[in-house]
Formats: C-alpha cells, sequence, structure tokens
C-alpha cells in the first residue's frame, strides 16, 4: 500500500495488513477509495501504465489495418497488372526490330528492291510469327541511293472494361541502294 502525500514527496510502501490512519493528505481505511486529494488510494493505484495518457481511439490503433493495406496494395497491383499486359507488346515490338536489323545487315552490300525487301521481311514475320504489323504496313521509300524501311504502328492492349493502353512504335532503318 502506499502512502500518497500532497507535499510533492515520493509514496512510500506500507506493510501488508497495515490500517493506518493519517490526517492531512492520505486517509487509509479498510473500506476509502479516495485521499483527501481526490486522488484513489489502494493497491495499485499510484501506478501508471503509460507516461502519457492516451486520447480517442489511439489505444486501438497499432497498425495497418485489411483497408489500408488494400489502399496500399491496389496502385500496386494496377502497375503490375499493366506491366504483364503490356509485355506481349514490348517482345512483338523486338521481333519486329531485330528483323529489320537482320534486313539491313542482309542488303548491307546493295542489291534491294522493294520487292525484295517485302519478300525477306515476309520470311521473317514468318519464322518469328509475327501478325502485327503487317507487311504491307510497313513503309518503304526511296531515300538517295538507297531505301528507308520503317515500321511505324500504333498497338493496344486491353486492361480493364473499356479501357486500353496504346502504346506507338517507331523503327527505321536504311538499305544501301539498289535497283529501282
Amino acid at each position: 500500500m502506499f502512502r500518497v502525500s500532497s507535499s510533492g514527496q515520493k509514496p512510500r510502501f506500507l506493510p501488508a495488513g497495515s490500517n493506518e490512519t493519517t490526517h492531512g493528505s492520505l486517509t487509509k481505511s479498510p473500506g476509502a477509495i479516495l485521499d483527501g486529494d481526490s486522488r484513489p488510494v489502494g493497491l495499485g493505484a499510484g501506478r501508471r501504465l503509460s507516461k502519457r495518457p492516451k486520447a480517442g481511439f489511439s489505444r486501438y490503433q497499432t497498425g495497418v489495418t485489411a483497408i489500408g493495406w488494400l489502399i496500399l496494395l491496389i496502385p500496386f497491383a494496377v502497375i503490375i497488372y499493366a506491366g504483364i499486359r503490356l509485355l506481349p507488346i514490348y517482345m512483338n515490338y523486338m521481333e519486329v526490330a531485330r528483323s529489320l536489323s537482320e534486313l539491313k545487315s542482309e542488303y548491307a552490300t546493295g542489291g534491294a528492291t522493294p520487292d525484295a525487301i517485302r519478300s525477306a521481311l515476309q520470311r521473317r514475320f514468318d519464322v518469328e510469327g509475327l501478325d502485327y504489323p503487317a507487311v504491307k504496313d510497313i513503309g518503304i521509300t526511296r531515300d538517295g541511293q538507297g531505301w528507308h524501311v520503317e515500321a511505324a504502328y500504333v498497338d493496344q492492349a486491353p486492361l480493364f472494361l473499356h479501357i486500353t493502353l496504346q502504346v506507338e512504335f517507331d523503327k527505321s532503318v536504311t538499305l544501301n541502294g539498289g535497283g529501282g
């Protein structure tokens, strides 16, 4: 049992079973609950669990709730899903770009014509399994003594409902001269 003093002194321990009654700041009797200064008296009455008082619902807030986790993770899930949807489109573009680069190395010595270029591209697209863009959509124009081959196209990937992701690609190579 603690003896509480209003003079700011530290409480002192009273032996168990003591029925001591004091005048002034502490009245100790078996039925007493408060002392003269309206402070609780009894076993554990002077004990505080925390240095600072808890206000409102802060004592119940210990971490992120399930709704909080959903709010935090949904944007990451959408970005990951968009990446999964865009991966095949970028892989297709890499195959188109590689086919055009191989076309440039094939006609490095010249001898290119628009029909020969289209035929070589069609063979490469068939081997790679590319359906889009079609060979007829590849632009072939005369550029001085050579040919300018350009694959400029737009591809789309559905994301959610009526929302699509649109990506524009533009790859071009210049081939050495040839017949016209």
